[in-house]
């Protein structure tokens, strides 16, 4: 949705940092590149022609470096350090970045909300893992983030075609807490790791995701002239 709502190019990173699953299954793939040939290609990777061979095209247009599921002495994930790198230099080819991190257990996770122009906390519509958005949030506010709470966006993923009624007081409850909080629908489409076009969720999901990337783009305020320095940056919460 972002790539369609954006006039510039938005690219997304796969930045779990594991050998297994991630955006790959999201996208067709064109190519055999990862995440990990971004990080070999070093200061190359300013450089537009560059980083097109190694991202794998959505189909709305969504650029994506997707991870790399390989262990040997030649290929692995990369380290927090050479990823951070990678996304300092799609800083200056792209208009956004959409960080897809791993939950918000280790301090670079952490790090990355913090320096995002968008901190977005997926969590999926049960009580457990909204106490632990919750929990998240408290904790920013704790150690003085209060920044990067008022800038997050909460993104609330039904996981099955109703929502029990303790879910649903428990979201209440994360509304309270979150600046900005929205309610995905339980959809088939979003629950198949295969790939993914947006445009064929239906309409109540499609809906939802529109809001979604709305309250992204209003807090990056997005140039139509030279690519923006603005990053969004996911915490799959800790159930996804």
């Amino acid at each position: 949705m972002l790539a369609l709502a954006v006039p510039g190019p938005v690219v997304a990173v796969d930045a779990n940092l594991r050998a297994w699953g991630g955006l790959e299954h999201r996208v067709p793939r064109r190519s055999a590149a990862t995440v990990w040939d971004a990080v070999c290609a070093g200061d190359a990777l300013t450089r537009p022609p560059v980083v097109e061979r190694f991202t794998q095209l959505g189909p709305t247009g969504l650029r994506v470096l997707v991870g790399e599921s390989t262990m040997t002495s030649q290929r692995r994930p990369p380290s927090w350090p050479e990823l951070f790198g990678v996304v300092g230099h799609l800083r200056s080819v792209y208009t956004l970045a959409l960080l897809d991190l791993s939950p918000a257990a280790v301090a670079p996770v952490w790090r990355a909300l913090a320096w995002a122009t968008v901190p977005v906390l997926v969590s999926r519509a049960t009580v457990d893992s909204l106490q632990h958005t919750m929990r998240l949030l408290a904790h920013m506010k704790a150690v003085g983030l209060h920044e990067t709470v008022d800038r997050a966006v909460v993104v609330v993923m039904a996981a099955a075609p109703s929502v029990a009624r303790e879910v649903r007081a428990v979201q209440q409850l994360a509304g309270q807490a979150a600046a900005h909080l929205v309610r995905v629908p339980y959809d088939p489409a979003l629950t198949r790791p295969q790939v993914l076009d947006p445009r064929s969720v239906g309409k109540a999901a499609r809906s939802a995701l529109v809001e979604v990337a709305a309250a992204i783009v209003d807090r990056c305020q997005i140039d139509r002239e030279p690519p923006a320095a603005a990053e969004a940056a996911t915490d799959g919460g800790k159930e996804s």
